[in-house]
């Protein structure tokens, strides 16, 4: 029987909790869980990331960074959720950005079997819009957040300039996001 994979996405050191909720094919690659987790947080995939689980790191392998720490480098590409990931509650780490440093927890929170009647992967919930790229990690997405709701604040417009006029931190639109899943795994 196929399974599914419900895996809670949790953006840490944000309050109130930045997440999402996607299902995905047991069969998926860790290279696919990247590309869902990039579309249902908002991410724009402009950055290397890598995940840590059961003590083992999975990424894209690149020789040019791929200095020698002890532990080697799994190739995302090669690697099944299934192989890794067991029944029963399990956390992941993903990190993207190593300059801002998004640090993600990835909670497997149940195997369903496959409803005949969705695509996956799908996005089934979340909260709260993604920080932007670029903006200094969780210290500068405070900082920013603080500036551009500040109306008398003298970095405000600039701010608001650098983030295309306008941030709506409490956006999330889980129809668009699940558009842009299907457009991605599904268009030929």
């Amino acid at each position: 029987m196929d399974t599914i994979i419900q895996v809670k996405i949790s953006l840490r050191g944000t309050k109130p909790l930045i997440w999402r909720r996607i299902l995905v094919e047991k069969t998926s690659t860790f290279e696919t869980l990247h590309e869902v987790i990039q579309i249902a947080m908002g991410w724009t995939n402009s950055h290397l990331h890598e995940f840590t689980a059961a003590g083992v790191r999975i990424g894209q392998p690149l020789e040019e960074f791929d200095m020698d720490y002890g532990e080697k480098l799994i190739d995302e590409a090669t690697v099944t959720l299934e192989s890794v990931l067991t029944h029963g509650t399990q956390t992941v780490d993903y990190t993207y950005d190593f300059g801002d440093s998004w640090e993600h927890t990835l909670i497997v929170e149940q195997w369903l079997p496959v409803d005949a009647d969705l695509q996956y992967p799908i996005c089934t919930g979340g909260k709260l819009n993604c920080p932007p790229e670029d903006c200094g990690g969780i210290p500068g997405f405070y900082e920013m957040l603080r500036i551009i709701n500040d109306k008398g604040h003298p970095e405000r417009q600039e701010m608001l300039e650098w983030l295309g006029g306008i941030y709506d931190a409490k956006a999330f639109d889980l129809q668009e996001v699940n558009q842009q899943l299907t457009a991605f795994f599904h268009s030929s």
